[in-house]
């Protein structure tokens, strides 16, 4: 009995329910038409349909607040979107810029060189690569037989030496540095009153700092020394920079010195270099006779000659 009662009570409230909202769509049906607006204005249907209204309001301002509130949140992420972007593309203008600002200066400087170093016809060039097994000691440029290289062609940039041409191909060249081990540099101190000869090669134990060898123990060479090319075997022009002299020691025999150099190339920021195709150095001095006295004159041979000028 009692479950038939609460179906009669559900019957009853779904209908009632029905009842109402066919009430309500044709109250507002006839508000919309005009035909009810006395009706409307009545206190009775004011306060009855007050609830709804109130409800609708409540709903209407929900929506609308939702609304509102999915468009700032899709315009705030949208403009986050554009403003990560925007950053994005100003850090890429900021190292492009970084990088075209280093670029411009090393050409500056590359080009004050090449203005100022007359006697050189110089060609600029990009080191393209370097060997893993040989990173010490040869690089790759990317200048070659087309553009006029050859080999034993020697490498500089404004700071000083590099190395020599060693291998080229119509596109490309091989470097050899001045720290590999196998290459050979006459050099001299550059101080007037010392210029002790000697060859700089490379370390093997500390390929950042080439030695300086064949130097006489008792040379006045000292630490600071300035370490200059010597122009003896026709590679390396005379007066090209190597470095300073950071420490001096007895090489195992104890007869010679070895002077060890900081150079002044940075050999780990090696970018651009200089190739030196031809030379306009000024040949060395004719060497002259020492004026003889008379009575002791000697022929070309060494030979005395005689008071009357003859043998």
């Amino acid at each position: 009995m009692s479950r038939i009662r609460r179906d009669n009570n559900t019957h009853k409230t779904t209908w009632m329910l029905v009842v109402v909202a066919v009430s309500i769509f044709v109250i507002i049906f006839f508000a919309a038409r005009g035909r009810m607006a006395p009706v409307l204005t009545s206190p009775a249907v004011i306060s009855a349909l007050a609830p709804f209204q109130r409800a609708i309001s409540w709903a209407g301002a929900q929506v609308n607040g939702a609304a509102t509130t999915v468009w700032e949140v899709a315009t705030v992420y949208y403009q986050n979107k554009e403003l990560r972007e925007e950053v994005i593309a100003l850090r890429q203008q900021n190292l492009q810029a970084a990088e075209f600002a280093a670029e411009n200066m090393r050409f500056r400087e590359m080009l004050n060189y090449k203005t100022s170093a007359v006697q050189f016809d110089l060609m600029p060039a990009k080191v393209i690569g370097r060997e893993s097994s040989t990173w010490t000691s040869m690089i790759v440029v990317n200048r070659g037989s087309s553009d006029g290289i050859a080999k034993n062609m020697a490498v500089v940039t404004e700071k000083g030496l590099v190395g020599v041409v060693t291998e080229v191909s119509p596109n490309a060249s091989k470097v050899q540095l001045i720290l590999d081990p196998r290459s050979s540099v006459g050099t001299l101190v550059q101080r007037p009153e010392s210029r002790v000869a000697g060859i700089v090669q490379g370390n093997p134990s500390d390929p950042m700092l080439p030695q300086m060898i064949n130097i006489p123990r008792n040379s006045d060479v000292i630490e600071g020394d300035v370490i200059v090319t010597s122009g003896f075997g026709g590679v390396y022009p005379k007066g090209l920079l190597i470095g300073s002299v950071a420490d001096i020691q007895n090489d195992d025999g104890g007869l010679l010195e070895i002077a060890y150099l900081y150079t002044a190339v940075d050999f780990q920021k090696l970018e651009d270099v200089l190739i030196i195709t031809a030379s306009r150095e000024a040949p060395p001095e004719p060497l002259t006779a020492p004026k003889q006295t008379p009575g002791t004159e000697t022929d070309k041979d060494g030979n005395p000659i005689g008071g009357d000028g003859k043998r």
